[in-house]
């Protein structure tokens, strides 16, 4: 009688939180939201583009020492779906194809090194860093199995995303395809808010029209 043998059981833990916070002030916060909810908005109606912000990536089974938390991450290939961590193993082996990351003044030129040399090993093919104070912009993509820098972001369209980088003031604008401005959830709601006022005065003007109508005896359906 044959017998199936039980699954193996990881002996490694992964810890789901590096202990350090998202952010180091409200700006880079702010920029980081920005980035990773105006991607999940754009990518919103495809299934299979995943999008997170400050999640730990373990690339290798077994070794919970090797991870990185980007910013920001975009895997093409992958369901949308809440997650604990990125373990690439249980995700196809498939690497965030595209990072970003946000400068605070606590960065250090090593730890940005180490993150270079991460993201460069383990198969990211777009890398972007941002840096509020500054009003910089640096991006990288794969070619011959390294990242290699681009000489000019602005103007620059991403190959995987799409989107066209700029700086406007030293602001970082982000555009999809139809040349819409990715914006931040507090933009959302202001514009949400403004077409609604703009809808309720369409309607307001729309009555009054009707009314003046009916007063001189026209039905407003005619």
């Amino acid at each position: 009688m044959s017998m199936i043998a039980p699954p193996l059981i990881d002996p490694v833990l992964y810890p789901e939180s590096d202990g350090l916070p998202m952010a180091d002030n409200t700006k880079q916060f702010d920029w980081i939201v920005t980035i990773k909810c105006g991607l999940e908005a754009m990518f919103d109606h495809d299934p299979n583009v995943f999008v997170a912000g400050d999640l730990l990536w373990y690339p290798v089974q077994n070794n919970d020492k090797i991870r990185a938390a980007p910013d920001a991450l975009v895997v093409f290939g992958r369901p949308k779906g809440p997650r604990g961590s990125y373990l690439q193993w249980l995700e196809d082996d498939i690497p965030p194809q595209v990072v970003f990351e946000v400068l605070s003044p606590g960065n250090r030129a090593g730890a940005l090194k180490i993150k270079f040399e991460f993201y460069e090993r383990y198969g990211v093919e777009e890398y972007y860093v941002y840096d509020p104070d500054d009003g910089t912009l640096e991006g990288w993509l794969r070619d011959n199995g390294k990242l290699k820098e681009i000489q000019n972001m602005r103007g620059w369209i991403s190959p995987r995303l799409g989107i066209r980088f700029d700086l406007m003031n030293g602001d970082l604008c982000l555009y999809t395809p139809d040349n819409e401005k990715l914006v931040g959830y507090v933009e959302v709601v202001k514009q949400a808010k403004l077409t609604a006022q703009q809808l309720e005065k369409s309607e307001e003007r729309a009555e009054r029209l009707a009314a003046q109508l009916k007063a001189l005896g026209i039905e407003p359906e005619a």
